[in-house]
């Protein structure tokens, strides 16, 4: 059974939602504070967690942040303002997805289950030689337990980092336009632009290069997209 976490201080809001996708066979657990929200986080385990940017406390943002120092769970931000700024935002502290206030319950919906469906999936079949771990040179990708570690040490990626990284080493030196990425990745009919798509590569590089900004694994083919080497 897929278990949620929303967290959000609108209660009618919370209610409704909770409602809904119960109805639908979910198991959610509510909060309507950034601190408690947290602390649940932290304790539970889940498939997805619903943040409302502003929360009492502590808001969306920071517990965004934190939980991405101990979970790779999907997180969807809710936000009340429309200014791309406040998605992208979004996006920079590891929210994998974002929906602006008032939202309809079967976008909601379809958004959940759209992450849900490519956390399970593949990008691209794996390769056909031995087991899918990659050694390039202090890193390590384990395909098959989505786990990458540097120099032994495990890297927490969120689970649109993996699936940009593990697209890239499926398909070493090929140039991926940003459209490309966009589609691939999060799905022909996602919402976002290809920003999304650069705020992730740079979360990536930051979290796999040794100096980000002089990269030795994703490389940037000026005015096309990126490429894997």
């Amino acid at each position: 059974m897929i278990k949620i976490l929303l967290v959000d201080d609108e209660k009618l809001i919370v209610k409704g939602v909770k409602f809904s996708l119960e109805q639908d066979g979910m198991t959610v657990v509510t909060s309507h504070d950034g601190e408690d929200g947290l602390n649940i986080a932290k304790t539970q385990e889940f498939d997805l967690i619903i943040l409302d940017i502003m929360l009492p406390k502590l808001d969306g943002l920071e517990i965004c942040q934190a939980i991405r120092e101990f979970s790779n769970t999907p997180i969807i931000m809710l936000t009340a303002k429309s200014e791309d700024m406040d998605k992208i935002m979004g996006l920079e502290y590891g929210a994998d997805d974002y929906i602006t206030k008032p939202f309809n319950i079967l976008e909601l919906k379809a958004r959940i289950k759209a992450i849900l469906r490519r956390g399970k999936q593949k990008s691209l079949p794996p390769p056909d030689f031995g087991d899918d771990i990659f050694m390039l040179r202090e890193m390590r990708v384990d395909i098959t337990n989505r786990r990458v570690s540097m120099e032994g040490r495990e890297v927490n990626l969120t689970a649109k980092e993996f699936d940009l990284l593990e697209l890239f080493v499926l398909s070493p030196d090929r140039i991926f336009t940003r459209e490309e990425l966009l589609s691939l990745v999060w799905g022909y009919d996602y919402p976002g632009d290809v920003r999304t798509v650069d705020v992730h590569v740079r979360r990536l590089r930051e979290k796999i290069e040794l100096i980000p900004g002089e990269p030795k694994y994703i490389h940037t083919k000026w005015g096309v997209g990126y490429f894997f080497k």
